[in-house]
């Protein structure tokens, strides 16, 4: 489970640290599977909203 920050004012910067942070204490693999995981929810996604289909090759008769 990830950690979760709260702040009382937008602050950029410690968001940017507190994600840095996190992900540094995350292993290689964990980083991977976190990104493969993440991939295929945004695939899914496109598809379930028809950008994932290849382009077609209609013939004309």
């Amino acid at each position: 489970m990830c950690p979760i920050l709260k702040l009382d004012q937008h602050d950029e910067e410690k968001e940017i640290l507190f994600e840095l942070k996190y992900l540094s204490s995350l292993t290689i693999r964990q980083r991977f599977e976190m990104m493969l995981k993440k991939s295929a929810e945004m695939k899914r996604l496109l598809k379930n909203r028809g950008r994932g289909k290849s382009t077609q090759i209609i013939k004309r008769t």
